[in-house]
């Protein structure tokens, strides 16, 4: 089903979609309040966490259980999110009569909460501040042996994010500062959606993943969020990463979990995704930059989806001195690519360019050779820049 239809005076009537959580919350020791949220869907949840995680907040979970007589169930997570153990999450949560699912953690989690609920009375409380999943309506999948299996989509996004400040400030600070790499993405991903006209993921709910409405594009509204996520950042990038490190919640703190998690949430579902992301993924297939986080590599993509789009010298630099101050990659070497073949280049861009990536929402024609040189630049531009700064 075409998703525009053409006006008789040749403009276009353009279908747009914006999704988002039905409520979020954030504060110090908001997991106090987590049994208020569990108490609008009845008295008892299965709770998805890791043990160390809810070891973290065992006594928090104790005092909310109490105050708002709720039971939580825990459900022994193993760990990873495959079909097999959302298989037996689900038939435990029948078996105990939950009346909700709460992913309570990092993504492996929360992406197990999010299937096992199904778009239903799901409240998701991350305990680090490292990517903008949470608010999205879609998980990944793995096999039981951690691999890639799939991606699972949902009829609706969360119906609470809740966020305890205060356990995300006493998180290793890598978390924080990976979660500014990816938001760093979002206002260039959304602008390059802009200028392309392309759909957004927030299309999928809204009937055209069952194929029986057409695809979305982007709303003002999204656009402005990704603005202010990038706003955000340069504003309270550095002071939050300091009062992390510190183990202190403090308003700069308090703007940067906001903007890591809620603003570049809403801004990369209902704005859209570009070049970054897919460059991203183009360099997982390179040995070395594995053990670095998903929001660090971002960022590297980040400046390269800068250099292949020709952006100002300017707008370029000041992207890299934002890097350079929190400590986000800015050249290869910092994501454990010390040398990389011309073979490997090209390997790593042509995964970039596979057809179904997000690479072709920029507002130009895409080649491999294209991206292979973008990555080049986006390489030696940090790598001098870091040398004159550094």
């Amino acid at each position: 089903m075409p998703s525009n239809k053409r006006r008789k005076n040749g403009g276009i009537v353009m279908r747009k979609a914006f999704i988002c959580p039905t409520k979020y919350v954030q504060g110090e020791d908001e997991i106090l309040n987590l049994g208020y949220f569990v108490k609008t869907f009845g008295d008892s949840a299965l709770l998805i966490a890791h043990p160390d995680d809810v070891k973290r907040v065992q006594e928090k979970l104790k005092r909310t259980a109490e105050k708002f007589n709720i039971r939580f169930v825990e459900s022994g997570f193993c760990g990873e999110c495959s079909r097999r153990e959302v298989a037996r999450l689900q038939e435990l949560a029948k078996e105990s009569k939950c009346t909700c699912t709460i992913g309570l953690g990092g993504g492996k989690a929360i992406d197990t909460a999010k299937c096992v609920a199904e778009g239903e009375n799901l409240i998701v409380v991350p305990t680090i501040a490292a990517t903008d999943a949470p608010t999205s309506h879609s998980a990944v999948l793995y096999t039981p042996e951690g691999a890639f299996d799939d991606y699972a989509y949902f009829k609706q996004s969360p119906s609470v994010i809740l966020i305890d400040t205060t356990v995300i400030a006493h998180a290793p600070v890598r978390f924080l500062v990976s979660g500014m790499g990816d938001a760093l993405s979002t206002f260039f991903e959304a602008r390059a959606n802009v200028q392309s006209y392309s759909k957004v993921n927030a299309g999928l709910p809204c009937g055209f993943r069952e194929g029986v409405c057409g695809e979305a594009r982007g709303t003002k509204a999204a656009f402005a969020l990704a603005s202010l996520c990038y706003e955000s950042l340069l504003e309270d990038g550095w002071k939050a990463k300091i009062a992390c490190e510190n183990h202190v919640v403090t308003e700069s703190l308090e703007k940067i979990i906001e903007t890591n998690i809620l603003l570049s949430g809403l801004g990369f579902e209902s704005g859209g995704l570009a070049a970054a992301h897919a460059i991203h993924d183009g360099l997982t297939i390179l040995e070395g930059t594995h053990k670095y986080f998903h929001g660090e590599k971002v960022a590297f993509g980040t400046i390269a989806q800068l250099t292949l789009e020709n952006a100002p010298m300017e707008e370029i630099e000041e992207v890299l001195d934002f890097c350079l101050s929190i400590g986000l990659p800015v050249c290869l070497e910092d994501i454990g690519v010390d040398h990389i073949t011309e073979e490997e280049l090209y390997q790593v861009a042509e995964k970039a360019c596979i057809p179904e990536e997000s690479i072709y929402a920029m507002p130009f024609p895409i080649t491999v050779e294209k991206v292979a040189a973008a990555i080049t630049l986006a390489d030696s531009i940090g790598k001098e820049y870091k040398t004159l700064k550094c």
